[in-house]
């Protein structure tokens, strides 16, 4: 028996991804022909619907932590690190769409890990506002919220071709760190 090239199954993945994000509900089989390969290869590397979900987690979580790891390195405050950040995620984004929409918390592995997630990133905006960077007044899970749809609205411009994943993290950042109000 022949060994499955890796690329096969990283194919799969990217497919999934795509597809997961156009369409929830889609099928196995819609993600094996977007990855160019058939039902059978895809099921020799995912047996089902529940293993491909959880890798795509996993890798998910993984990716997203390796980019803002890597772009926040050299941060010198909380605040330069969501600016940071966010020009690491934009280009992942449909990963955190994934994570966010998926509904993955009934494998308690991933919910934790998406739990652990999500309290770093309440640690992160409490020190910023301890910086200045956010208002203190704002409760911090409304600014956690703000940031993790403001990855989704960019992503969003970048999937629809109205912005570069650079333009998008723009807009995220000047709307996190400015609001909406217009310039004086």
């Amino acid at each position: 028996m022949s060994k499955i090239r890796p690329t096969t199954r990283d194919a799969v993945i990217e497919a999934a991804f795509d597809v997961f994000s156009e369409n929830q509900a889609a099928s196995l089989g819609d993600v094996a022909q977007r990855a160019g390969v058939g039902r059978a290869t895809l099921h020799r590397h995912f047996p089902g619907r529940p293993e491909l979900m959880r890798a795509l987690a996993r890798i998910a979580m993984d990716e997203l932590d390796a980019a803002v790891e890597t772009a926040t390195a050299g941060a010198h405050s909380y605040e330069e690190g969501f600016r940071l950040s966010l020009f690491a995620i934009v280009p992942l984004a449909n990963r955190q769409w994934f994570l966010a929409n998926e509904g993955l918390e009934a494998d308690p592995e991933i919910a934790a890990a998406y739990k652990a997630s999500l309290d770093d990133l309440r640690r992160d905006v409490e020190a910023a506002k301890k910086e200045g960077a956010f208002d203190a007044g704002v409760p911090t899970d409304w600014i956690v919220q703000a940031y993790e749809n403001l990855v989704y609205a960019a992503w969003s411009l970048v999937r629809s071709g109205e912005a570069t994943p650079k333009q998008a993290a723009e807009l995220a950042w000047r709307t996190l760190s400015q609001g909406l109000k217009g310039q004086t």
